[in-house]
């Protein structure tokens, strides 16, 4: 072996030497626990989120009748925006005061709907059918006088509408004969007639009311008919207790003056337009659809609200009305919101010369819910309600 050799052998032991000093002292040498991360504490679950409460309203007319049932739909709509994600509505138009209307009602109900309201005075025998079949559903029924458990009433006071209408009437005519096209002849019907002709007497003693029926809510044919036959019969403002704007058009056709009823109708003939008696169902329905969210809602019970609780209001007067006759509107007004002015005060005698409510009287809610006969001052008789 050479010397070369030799020597590449010795470096070559050393190396190895070296490296295995190096393994043994990596090996006796305990490596530290790196420091374990603290687990994140698991989030909890999210609550789930209530389904949204289901609301169904029946509609006797059309939704863009422009009056009674456009009212009840700007309610639906109020309550949507209040309530947002909370609540999910529909509705069903053109639902006939008859059977049929329990099988929508019945479908409402089959559709997971927990409030149904049912907006008008017909609904009331059907939806109190079946009101016993679904208990845990909140049924509200306007304009009636039945209740349930799960089935309570609520009005608002036209009669107040239109004493204000009247008042604008009874300055505002000429020949002092008003005419009134009636719907159906039930209490609330007729009480709007006597109030109006009550505030049209308050400004003019000598006025005289002629009355129209057409038997129907709904039935513009019908209304123009009866509104022509009464401009027929000299008068020269006409008042309503229908659905449709066909009256204040009539009106506007002839000349003549009117009001809009329920909602406001201007638009429909702004220079016939003396002014509109218009219903806010928002604050009963968002009130309502509350009480159904927080469990507070009570079945049983009646509500009847008027302008105190700005459900009744009168509005766009038009510029041809004298800012005298305004200023006796707004007084009016201002006395039913703080309760200092009462319509049914006495003395007030019927239509056959007999006082119905005393002097200094005021009548109450039980007279009014009853009222069947007219006032001295309306013309005509009173139909039987068919």
């Amino acid at each position: 072996m050479s010397e070369s050799s030799k020597r590449s052998l010795i470096k070559l032991a050393g190396w190895s030497a070296v490296a295995a000093a190096a393994a043994l002292v990596g090996c006796g040498k305990k490596e530290e626990a790196k420091p374990v991360a603290a687990a994140p504490a698991a989030a909890s679950a999210p609550a789930a989120k209530p389904a949204p409460l289901k609301i169904a309203f029946a509609y006797v007319g059309p939704v863009g009748d422009g009056g009674w049932t456009f009212a009840h739909d700007n309610g639906r709509k109020a309550v949507e925006k209040e309530f947002g994600d909370k609540v999910v509505t529909s509705f069903v138009e053109k639902v006939p005061e008859a059977a049929d209307a329990e099988r929508v009602f019945r479908d409402m109900v089959g559709q997971g709907n927990k409030l149904i309201f049912g907006t008008t005075f017909g609904y009331m025998e059907p939806m109190l059918k079946v009101t016993g079949d679904a208990k845990d559903v909140k049924f509200e029924h306007a304009t009636g006088y039945k209740q349930a458990e799960n089935m309570r009433t609520y009005d608002s006071r036209t009669y107040e509408g239109a004493y204000m209408a009247g008042v604008l009437a009874g300055g505002m005519t000429k020949s002092n004969t008003l005419g009134v096209v009636g719907s159906i002849p039930i209490p609330e019907v007729i009480r709007n007639i006597n109030s109006f002709t009550m505030g049209a007497q308050s400004v003019n003693p000598k006025i005289k009311t002629k009355v129209v029926w057409v038997n129907e809510w709904f039935n513009p044919p019908k209304e123009t008919e009866a509104a022509q036959s009464l401009i027929n019969q000299g008068a020269d403002v006409l008042f309503q207790n229908t659905d449709s704007s066909a009256v204040l058009q009539t009106a506007g056709k002839n000349k003549k003056f009117a009001f809009g009823w329920d909602s406001d109708m201007t638009a429909y003939s702004p220079d016939a337009h003396l002014a509109s008696a218009v219903i806010n169902w928002a604050p009963y329905y968002i009130k309502a659809t509350r009480e159904a969210l927080d469990g507070t809602w009570k079945g049983g019970g009646h509500t009847w609200w008027g302008v105190k609780e700005g459900a009744i209001d009168i509005v766009s007067i038009s510029d041809k009305v004298p800012a005298e006759l305004k200023g006796k509107v707004e007084a009016v007004k201002a006395g039913l919101k703080s309760g200092s002015f009462s319509i049914w005060k006495g003395p007030i005698v019927g239509q056959d010369g007999k006082e119905v409510v005393a002097k200094d009287a005021v009548a109450d809610d039980k007279f009014l819910s009853g009222v069947d006969f007219y006032v001295k001052g309306v013309e005509g008789s009173i139909p039987k309600n068919k």
